[in-house]
Formats: C-alpha cells, sequence, structure tokens
C-alpha cells in the first residue's frame, strides 16, 4: 500500500491505498482466475471485512470490479478510518488468496503487479502481518 501512495505521489492516496490495491489487482487476478472469480473472492473479502469494519457493508463492487461508495464514505471517516478498512479488505483478499492457491503462488501474482516491493518477509500465518 505503501508503494502505491509513492507511486501516486499524493497524501491524498493514503487512505483509499488499500481499495485502489484491490483494484489494481483485478487485472491481473482476473487473467488467472477469471473475472466472475474475482468478483467472488473480492466479494468474499468485502463481507470477511465488513464484519471486523461496519461502515465497510456501504461499499459495493461495480460492473467494472472497482469498490462504489467509498468516495461517499470519504465524506463521511476520516484518513485513519479509511485506511483501517483499506488495510483489512486487502489482507482478507490476500489472506483468501492463500487459502485457495497457495503463499508461493499468491506471492508471485504479487510480484507480477509489484515487482519493485520486497515480499521477502511475509507472513502469511495466523496474525502474521501479509
Amino acid at each position: 500500500m505503501t508503494y502505491e501512495v509513492l507511486e501516486n505521489k499524493s497524501s491524498r492516496a493514503m487512505p483509499a491505498a488499500g481499495f485502489q490495491v484491490c483494484e489494481k489487482l483485478h487485472l491481473h487476478l482476473a487473467t488467472f482466475m477469471g473475472s466472475t472469480g474475482f468478483r467472488t473472492l473480492l466479494s468474499r473479502s468485502l463481507a470477511l471485512s465488513a464484519a471486523e469494519v461496519p461502515w465497510l457493508r456501504a461499499v459495493h463492487i461495480n460492473a467494472d470490479w472497482s469498490l462504489a461508495g467509498r468516495e461517499e464514505l470519504q465524506a463521511e471517516l476520516g484518513p485513519d478510518e479509511l485506511f483501517e478498512g483499506g488495510v483489512v479488505l486487502l489482507a482478507n483478499l490476500l489472506g483468501l488468496l492463500v487459502v485457495f492457491i497457495g503463499e508461493n503462488l499468491t506471492v508471485r501474482l504479487v510480484r507480477e503487479v509489484w515487482p519493485k516491493v520486497p515480499l521477502n518477509d511475509l507472513d502469511f500465518s495466523e496474525g502474521g502481518q501479509p
């Protein structure tokens, strides 16, 4: 997420970074699992995340696979709350990927999207910080 913020060169991008990362992953994951598979994975991630961050219930998936509703939430929520929601959503998305396709393939897919980001110290174990 930090890499995305630095790449966009905008401090305003930080609160929405988790959502942007999920949307950016769509291009690569849809190639791997198809658009329907990605939508299902993102929907499940959103449902799991909403249990932890209730305001995420207002976020929905658009036809173009982007996340709708977050723009409206930006007016209501602070940057820290938005950032936390994005982190939780991304963590659940990556966690589900690890469950379904394994850690090695998940890391390889993430590396395809962000080749310059160091991923050697990831911990996908329970309670780890992906």
